[in-house]
């Protein structure tokens, strides 16, 4: 068995909480604490996962190895960088900080004291990710959508670095090429950041990407489209399903010529394969999948799609006098037609 690594969780909401009931579970992890500035939050999940709570995570940074930051974006710079210098290993969730420069000052301090950084993206590792990335080669068009409800608890950031910033990793690593331009549209309508997004990304490779993030929908919706030149790829991330369709036939006459394959993956969940590969990681000084670097690159995208909103949000635009139909004054309305229809006639 690997060597069970002291760990903790700053950041007692619900991230926080799955990341502790997933850590309780590994039996490479010792769960040390939880911490929250909310102690009785703390608490609530400490007696669910045999730790102890924490009121102030300077406490928790001296009693572990390696620490899950699941605090709000504004405290990730903050949260990381003070664990980094006490010699604690980081996995920070998305996005890596509020800002390019914090999330720098991040990459720095770990690469300067040889310290693991990863970014919890975790979508990475989704079974039907996983697989996926094996049948994409040549991808020219990815549709991805991602919807859910409202949560107050990220109000303090739009749908683009909450929701839009999965699809921007998986985006990035499913097609290597340098972005030639991009074009997005979003409106506020729930909260003081964009509730609601649409990009479209051409890359220098010639693939072109449309993504679309909402916080508004009553309906959890976890899709992306791959399409490449001999076949499509359908992923849904919430259950996990991949399926392939592809050409059985030289000439497609019908359906029957068309086969879908179902490709096997593997039974697990996202965040346990994501906090092992971590561990992992911190045990044999491993560069992780998701490291800074990945976490610096789709912040910078999700930061010029928001600049991009800015100049071209909806609920900016100037106000466009309403429509109203003719029928609203219906007598007005008839006299008209029938002036326009008999003429004079109307007249005598």
């Amino acid at each position: 068995m690997e060597k069970r690594i002291k760990v903790g969780v700053i950041g007692a909401g619900k991230i926080g909480s799955l990341h502790a009931r997933v850590l309780s579970k590994l039996p490479q992890a010792e769960l040390v604490g939880v911490c929250d500035k909310n102690l009785w939050r703390a608490q609530m999940i400490a007696w669910r996962t045999n730790c102890v709570a924490f009121n102030y995570y300077g406490d928790l940074l001296k009693q572990v190895e390696a620490v899950v930051v699941a605090a709000p974006t504004a405290l990730h710079s903050e949260i990381g960088v003070k664990a980094l210098e006490a010699g604690v290993h980081c996995l920070i969730e998305k996005p890596i900080a509020a800002s390019l420069e914090e999330a720098k000052k991040l990459l720095e301090e770990a690469k300067a004291r040889k310290l693991v950084l990863q970014v919890g993206h975790v979508e990475r590792f989704n079974p039907a990710v996983l697989e996926a990335i094996h049948h994409i080669h040549n991808p020219r068009f990815i549709t991805a959508g991602r919807l859910g409800s409202y949560d107050p608890r990220t109000a303090q950031i739009g749908v683009v670095l909450d929701l839009m910033i999965h699809d921007l990793d998986i985006l990035l690593t499913l097609v290597p090429s340098e972005i030639e331009r991009l074009e997005a549209v979003g409106a506020r309508l729930l909260s003081g950041h964009e509730d609601i997004a649409n990009v479209r990304i051409r890359f220098k490779s010639g693939c072109i990407a449309d993504l679309t993030a909402s916080r508004i929908s009553f309906e959890r919706f976890r899709k992306i489209r791959i399409f490449q030149p001999d076949n499509y790829i359908s992923l849904d991330y919430l259950n996990a399903s991949l399926k392939i369709y592809r050409k059985s036939a030289e000439q497609v006459r019908s359906h029957k010529d068309i086969a879908v394959v179902y490709p096997k993956l593997v039974k697990a969940e996202p965040l346990g394969l994501e906090l092992a590969h971590f561990l992992s990681c911190v045990e044999h000084k491993l560069e992780p999948w998701v490291g800074g670097e990945s976490g610096i690159r789709a912040l910078e995208l999700a930061l010029k799609i928001t600049d991009e909103l800015d100049r071209h949000e909806l609920s900016r635009e100037p106000a466009v006098p309403s429509f109203t139909p003719p029928w609203a004054n219906l007598g007005e309305f008839t006299r008209s037609i029938s002036s326009a229809v008999l003429g004079g006639a109307s007249k005598k």
